[in-house]
């Protein structure tokens, strides 16, 4: 026979385990929730804080960028000295001159462009933009070159850059260097893309004399004849020319 009152006596006592199990994991549960929320609580302020430089950092590199005070400066010492340069070319303007007509101190503009020929080079960056002549007919290469340079000097874009380099290149050599830079290393490039490439030197040559020679009679020496010439003039007579000179045909 089965005792009744053991079987009583260890079901009260494993209901007592049981009972005292529950009580246990209550009290786990209830000190893992209060720890769990000190944690939260800890950690919520450091979180705000990197959430909120995150976000001004994020606004701040994608905010456009004021110019500086140095930059305003620099720039308004190369817009002197571009109008002074194409006024009275390199020779013509001092650093004075500059200076004054940036309402600057003439060692503001040593200290940032260190000398006049610095100055000069900077004021008088060209890029001529010519268009790859690989994907131009051939047959029109000379009517492409010449109405590019009509855009570079009359165009809605056009700047005194050019008119500061071919006015002081007559009688200053650091001029002239780099003018002879500008077509050498953008003329002479486009035209060695045609026929004889050992021959592009020569070839860039003849192209830069005509519109030098172009340039110097209409924008500097103003010869009357030559400033009353239409685009379509100066397009139908200088264009076959450029064109016999760029593909090296009958040059010589």
């Amino acid at each position: 026979m089965i005792d009744t009152g053991l079987v009583q006596h260890d079901g009260q006592r494993h209901a007592g385990r049981a009972g005292a199990n529950d009580q246990d994991f209550r009290c786990i549960g209830q000190h893992f929730s209060l720890h769990l929320s000190t944690i939260v609580d800890f950690l919520v302020g450091p979180i705000a804080f990197v959430n909120s430089r995150w976000h001004m950092n994020f606004m701040t590199e994608n905010q456009p960028k004021k110019p500086s005070k140095s930059d305003r400066t620099r720039a308004q010492i190369l817009e002197a000295a571009r109008l002074l340069f194409a006024e009275h070319g390199y020779d013509g303007a001092s650093i004075r001159d500059v200076a004054a007509h940036a309402s600057i101190d003439p060692a503001m503009v040593i200290r940032y462009f260190r000398s006049k020929d610095e100055l000069f080079a900077r004021a008088a960056v060209i890029d001529l933009q010519l268009p790859s002549l690989r994907v131009i007919d051939r047959t029109t290469i000379g009517e492409t070159l010449i109405r590019r340079f009509l855009e570079i000097w009359e165009g809605p874009a056009s700047g005194p850059g050019m008119a500061i380099l071919l006015r002081s290149a007559t009688s200053n050599e650091f001029a002239a260097e780099k003018l002879r830079d500008v077509f050498g290393n953008q003329v002479r490039p486009v035209v060695a893309a045609f026929a004889y490439p050992a021959d592009a030197g020569r070839r860039a040559g003849l192209v830069s004399s005509q519109l030098l020679g172009l340039a110097m009679c209409r924008y500097l020496l103003r010869l009357p004849p030559v400033v009353a010439l239409s685009h379509d003039e100066i397009i139908q007579n200088v264009g076959p020319t450029l064109q016999r000179y760029a593909v090296g045909e009958d040059v010589s």
